[in-house]
């Protein structure tokens, strides 16, 4: 009975060592990628003012919305590479109930934009367009819509989509959000050339923060703080927005499902696998050498 045992731990025993060795070596690689069924929908609010073509002034503030909606090509994505799609609207929001995004003929349009981009599914980081997007598409560069899985207290590239140009996101220390612990990440853009309107050139500065849950690389808060002149100096834009609250919350508890699930496999698993399968392998061995004995006697 007890060589019966012994066996039964030992195999036991050598299962729970291959299973925390896989969990350490094999399955990072598994689960730290992005995901090829993205489809998301990112809100932020502010206010800003945008110059009256009638008078050459700004207007006053208003209170406007900012929607993001960002989802991946699965069919043009492959093992390595996540092709996305995404769509973003600013609009005045003065009553509260305007839509996502209206035409560009109605006045409380501020600027309409579309792209599309492919990025590495583990580093994060743009990819070189060739067989994923059209030759016409921009060619990104950097960090685009999230940041590596296990992200560093460093400076990242980090893609500024108005002046198309990589810029440094300089890492700037961690803050606690919705009981998640974030690294905040500043890019300043001062003066940047860039056409204000087509065929209209002028210069656009931006401060972009974002928040970033450092394990799973997601945007847990992201606030912006623009101003684009014309190249006399006339001001045509001020603006700044952050994510709503609501926005922050479910970001947070998205990141920590995600950083939970991570952290089961690659902490929890290895740790327990490897503790227990020792403890259950030299059991399996002693039951095994006492019972020969035992068969010697």
């Amino acid at each position: 009975m007890r060589k019966i045992f012994g066996l039964i731990l030992l195999g036991l025993g050598s299962f729970l060592l291959i299973t925390a060795l896989l969990a350490t070596v094999y399955l990072p690689g598994v689960v730290k990628r992005t995901p090829l069924d993205v489809d998301s929908k990112t809100v932020l609010t502010g206010e800003a003012a945008k110059i009256d073509v009638t008078t050459g002034e700004l207007s006053d503030l208003k209170p406007i919305r900012i929607v993001s909606l960002t989802q991946s090509d699965t069919d043009a994505s492959d093992d390595d590479v996540v092709v996305f799609t995404n769509g973003t609207c600013v609009v005045f929001n003065e009553d509260g109930d305007t839509p996502d995004c209206v035409d560009g003929e109605d006045a409380r349009l501020i600027t309409a934009s579309e792209s599309n981009f492919a990025t590495d599914r583990v580093t994060a980081e743009a990819v070189d367009n060739g067989d994923y997007l059209p030759d016409a598409e921009v060619q990104y560069e950097g960090l685009v819509n999230k940041w590596p899985f296990d992200a560093e207290k460093k400076n990242y590239m980090y893609f500024d989509s108005t002046t198309e140009e990589a810029v440094e996101a300089v890492f700037d220390g961690t803050e606690e959000i919705e009981g998640l612990e974030t690294y905040r990440y500043k890019v300043n853009i001062d003066e940047a050339v860039i056409e204000v309107a087509a065929g209209t050139p002028g210069t656009y500065t931006n401060e972009v923060i974002i928040w970033v849950e450092p394990t799973t690389g997601s945007f847990i808060k992201q606030s912006q703080d623009q101003q684009r002149y014309l190249a006399d100096g006339t001001q045509v834009l001020d603006l700044a927005a952050v994510y709503t609250d609501d926005e922050i919350k479910e970001s947070a508890e998205e990141a920590n499902d995600s950083k939970s699930q991570l952290d089961l496999i690659t902490g929890t698993v290895p740790i327990v696998g490897f503790t227990s399968g020792a403890l259950v392998l030299i059991a399996g061995i002693v039951l095994l050498v006492t019972a020969r004995r035992k068969e010697a006697s």
